[in-house]
């Protein structure tokens, strides 16, 4: 099968699949007269994953630059010659590990590439677990640019993450103090009822 036809067959442009067969993502051979041939025993075996790019800001205060995020993902994947299938946008702290629509790009295994802006855009914490399970399911999370993002934005995340670790240990201090009085109360009506049986039998 030639290259442009397995572009139409799979509807991608023709310089997307010649991106992709350059890169080694397709399997194939080229002819001396240049032209592409893709083996279909092969191609039938490649799975061919979906794109989605994710942007994420910290409070809704920032929904311009969210939109702003999302379409410069969107742009530099077209460059790739990547066609985007998802644009996920999500206002969310990123030490909050309950985002529902990142929670579902994960959990989607016809997403084969999510596409962030700065790393810390999927999580302040814990990438490599997450870069380490797409892996072994054969996906990928592809961070755009590595450099640090704004202060303000850290600063954002940082400041949330006092109220959330209060709200845990005061959370934690509430449940140990009802251990103890379930404790204590068995240990109250423990005898008692062991006192009482006998009288109940006579």
């Amino acid at each position: 099968m030639k290259l442009s036809s397995y572009a139409k067959k799979i509807g991608i442009s023709y310089n997307s699949a010649w991106r992709m067969w350059k890169r080694g993502q397709i399997p194939g051979y080229q002819l001396p007269t240049g032209t592409v041939i893709i083996d279909p025993p092969e191609l039938r075996s490649v799975p061919v994953h979906a794109v989605a790019v994710y942007a994420r800001v910290s409070s809704s205060e920032n929904k311009d630059n969210l939109e702003r995020q999302a379409e410069r993902l969107v742009t530099w994947c077209n460059a790739q010659g990547w066609s985007v299938s998802k644009v996920v946008k999500e206002c969310g702290s990123g030490i909050n590990d309950q985002r529902p629509k990142f929670l579902a790009l994960l959990a989607d295994p016809k997403i084969g590439q999510i596409v962030v802006e700065h790393k810390d855009r999927a999580s302040r914490f814990g990438m490599a677990y997450i870069q380490t399970l797409l892996a072994m399911q054969g996906r990928k999370l592809v961070i755009v640019n590595t450099a640090d993002t704004a202060d303000d934005d850290l600063m954002g995340d940082f400041i949330s993450i006092i109220p959330s670790f209060c709200a845990r240990l005061y959370g934690r201090r509430r449940a140990k103090r009802k251990t103890e009085q379930v404790l204590a109360a068995l240990q109250q009506n423990g005898p008692a009822r062991e006192q009482e049986a006998p009288k109940s039998l006579a």
